[in-house]
C-alpha cells in the first residue's frame, strides 16, 4: 500500500486535506491524525470492519480496547446511554482536551472497539485538526496511538511515518502534539470515579471537580476496559531500567552502569532530568536525552516518547531512565517509564 503524507497547519488545517482524510474514513479506511495528547490511528466507530483493520496493522490485541473521539455532543449521546451528571461535570471542566471517559456503550458501537465489554472510552480532543476531522467525516472516530503495537507512542508526524508507512493510506502531519503522554481514562461506571489510566489531567485536578476519586491497580488476569491497563506499552527495543531515589545515588549508579556496559561493547543511553544532565556529560554516555526541568514536568511529559525513539534510532542496548516524583503529572511520567521499564526499577 502507498501511503501519503500530507503536512497540515495544526491551527488552521486547510479544508481540502480535512475533507480528502473524512472522505477516506467513511469509505472504511484509516487515517492517522495529530491530536493534543499523541497521534491517533483513526477509524470509523461505527464499522467494525474497518475497526478491525486498527488491530491488524498496529497489530494490537483483541482484548485493548479502543477510545472513540467526539466532536459534539450529539455524538456523544449517540455512543454512550448513560452520559450522568458526573460526566457533564467532567466535560465541563475538561473537555476538548486529554480526559477520556468511560460509559456504558450503545449498541451503535461495536464489540470490536470494546473489546466486548459493556463501556466505551469517549474523549473530545482539543487539537483543530482532530476535531475538524471528527467533524467533516460526521462520525465518532476510533482511534488507538498511531505506532506499531508496544512501541513508544508517536507525538510527531515522522513517528508515525516510521511505524505505518505501507500500512495505511494517509498521515496528516501537523508537527509536534504538546501534551506528549496519552489522555488520561477516567471510569464512571461505578460509585466512585477511577482512573484507569493516568495522563493529561491530573488526579488532583479531577478531584476539585468530582471529589473523591480512586486510582486503579489491575491484576494480570484482568480484562482491560482502557488501553495501556494491561500489556507492556511504550517500550524502546533496547533494556530500559527506571532508577527512582536520591539524585546522587541515581548519578553514581548510572556511572557504574555506563562504565560496565561499554565494557561489554555495549551502546548506553541516558533519559534524565535538565539538573542531572551537566553531572553525567562527562560520563560519556552514546546518547544523553534530556528530558527537560524537574521543575516544569509538562516539558518532561511532551519530550519522553522523543527519547526513547531516539534510544532506538540510535541502537541503544542499555536505557537508564532518571525517575521524577509521582505528583501531579509525573504520575502519568511514571506509569508510562514503569511500564516501558517491564517493571525493571531500581530504588536507590
Amino acid at each position: 500500500m502507498e501511503t501519503k503524507r500530507i503536512y497540515i497547519d495544526s491551527q488552521t488545517p486547510e479544508p481540502e486535506y480535512i475533507e480528502e482524510a473524512a472522505k477516506l474514513i467513511q469509505k472504511g479506511q484509516l487515517v492517522a491524525f495529530p491530536t493534543e495528547t499523541v497521534y491517533g490511528l483513526g477509524a470509523n466507530a461505527l464499522d467494525a470492519h474497518a475497526c478491525a483493520e486498527i488491530f491488524k496493522v498496529k497489530g494490537r490485541p483483541q482484548d485493548n480496547p479502543l477510545i472513540v473521539h467526539v466532536s459534539n455532543f450529539d455524538m456523544v449521546r449517540s455512543v454512550t446511554e448513560d452520559w450522568n451528571e458526573q460526566a457533564k461535570r467532567c466535560a465541563e471542566a475538561f473537555w476538548p482536551g486529554p480526559l477520556t471517559l468511560v460509559l456504558p456503550k450503545t449498541a451503535f458501537i461495536p464489540d470490536t472497539v470494546s473489546a466486548g465489554l459493556g463501556s466505551i472510552g469517549i474523549r473530545m480532543p482539543s487539537h483543530p485538526v482532530a476535531l475538524s476531522l471528527i467533524e467533516k467525516a460526521g462520525v465518532p472516530i476510533a482511534a488507538p496511538s498511531a505506532n506499531l503495537s508496544g512501541k513508544p507512542s508517536p507525538t510527531n508526524g515522522i513517528h508515525v511515518w516510521k511505524d505505518l508507512q505501507g500500512r495505511i493510506p494517509l498521515v496528516l502531519d501537523g508537527g509536534a502534539c504538546n501534551v506528549g503522554v496519552e489522555s488520561t481514562v477516567l471510569d464512571l461506571t461505578g460509585k466512585v470515579p477511577m482512573i484507569l489510566r493516568p495522563g493529561g489531567i491530573t488526579k488532583e485536578r479531577l478531584e476539585e471537580v468530582l471529589g473523591e476519586v480512586k486510582v486503579d491497580h489491575p491484576s494480570e488476569n484482568q480484562a482491560p476496559k482502557a488501553p495501556g491497563m494491561k500489556y507492556r506499552h511504550y517500550a524502546p527495543t533496547g533494556e530500559l531500567y527506571l532508577l527512582i531515589g536520591e539524585r546522587e545515588k541515581i548519578l553514581s549508579r548510572m556511572t557504574e552502569a555506563i562504565q560496565k556496559a561499554h565494557s561489554r561493547l555495549r551502546k548506553v543511553g541516558i533519559l534524565c532530568t535538565l539538573e542531572s544532565a551537566s553531572e553525567l556529560h562527562s560520563q560519556l554516555p552514546d546518547l544523553l536525552f534530556v528530558l527537560g526541568s524537574e521543575k516544569r514536568p509538562e516539558e518532561v511529559a511532551a519530550s519522553l516518547y522523543e527519547g526513547l525513539r531516539l534510544c532506538d534510532e540510535q541502537g541503544i542496548d542499555v536505557i537508564l531512565a532518571e525517575g521524577v516524583s509521582k505528583n501531579g503529572l509525573g504520575f502519568a511520567i511514571m506509569n508510562r517509564l514503569e511500564k516501558a521499564s517491564g517493571q525493571k526499577i531500581l530504588y536507590l
